[in-house]
């Protein structure tokens, strides 16, 4: 019970990794702060936290709307206290038509020989393509990291948490360069925060996930064929992806063990990246 009467604010938390999140912060005795906009998802992880016997405070939030997240945070703080641990995990992840067939030809490019030739991902882009993952990747992050500082710095102490991805650290996603992009802006703002506010006992870390084997991922796996399900495990030297629990563990240690890492960036990956 490392977290016996803190409160710990999870975004995205709604189902997947984030629910995961919730749920292990739970046990460690938190009390839990859990937004999402899928409030059917968001309620069934409000009513898993609970019956783990840990209060839990469900919020509506689009994270990329500052003024909702401001507001979050103050109803956050009267409801339950101030927050002591943010773990930014909403984001926006490539899994519309486009992006899976985009997915797919990325997978079969790397494994399977055949010419080398531009991919043609990056020219082909909308504006809209692009410009779409910022608000929550990015601004969303951003705007909760304020939020939170503003009660951690009066405390001398908290501990943030950004769900990264391999996505930032190279080419592993290079058919969705919006996401990766975010994804490796995260990774930097999660360094500059970090020594901004490490004198003041705050420490920011960040998790740069794999494969996780989430519903979205799940989906995908569902509709793909054979051969490109053998694509995406051919890429994996774990031959698997993982499971949420398995990052959530992860996400726990980095909120509530004793520690001395600072602006680090921690990659279960299964191999992918290495």
């Amino acid at each position: 019970m490392r977290l016996q009467g803190k409160v710990a604010l999870v975004t995205g938390a709604g189902r997947g990794l984030g629910g995961a999140i919730a749920l292990a912060l739970a046990r460690e005795g938190a009390r839990l702060v859990v937004c999402d906009i899928d409030t059917a998802a968001l309620d069934d992880t409000r009513s898993a936290v609970m019956a783990l016997g840990a209060d839990c405070l469900a919020l509506r939030c689009d994270v990329s709307d500052r003024v909702a997240v401001d507001a979050m945070f103050d109803e956050a703080a009267r409801r339950l206290g101030p927050v002591h641990v943010l773990v930014n995990n909403a984001a926006r992840i490539p899994n519309n038509e486009a992006e899976v067939e985009r997915r797919n030809r990325h997978y079969a490019y790397v494994t399977t020989p055949q010419p080398r030739r531009a991919l043609g991902i990056v020219s082909s882009l909308s504006d809209d393509d692009w410009l779409k993952w910022w608000g929550v990747n990015v601004h969303g992050v951003f705007f909760c990291t304020r939020a939170a500082l503003r009660q951690m710095e009066p405390l001398g102490a908290g501990r943030i948490v950004n769900i990264a991805s391999v996505a930032g650290l190279g080419v592993a996603s290079l058919h969705s360069p919006g996401y990766s992009a975010t994804k490796a802006a995260v990774i930097s703002l999660t360094k500059t925060t970090a020594v901004d506010v490490a004198g003041a006992n705050i420490y920011v870390n960040a998790i740069a996930c794999g494969g996780v084997l989430t519903p979205p991922f799940e989906a995908y796996l569902a509709g793909a064929t054979p051969e490109q399900r053998a694509s995406l495990y051919q890429m994996v030297p774990a031959g698997r992806l993982g499971r949420p629990e398995e990052y959530a563990s992860l996400a726990v240690y980095l909120a509530a063990g004793e520690h001395y890492l600072v602006g680090q960036v921690i990659s279960p990956n299964g191999g992918l990246v290495v």
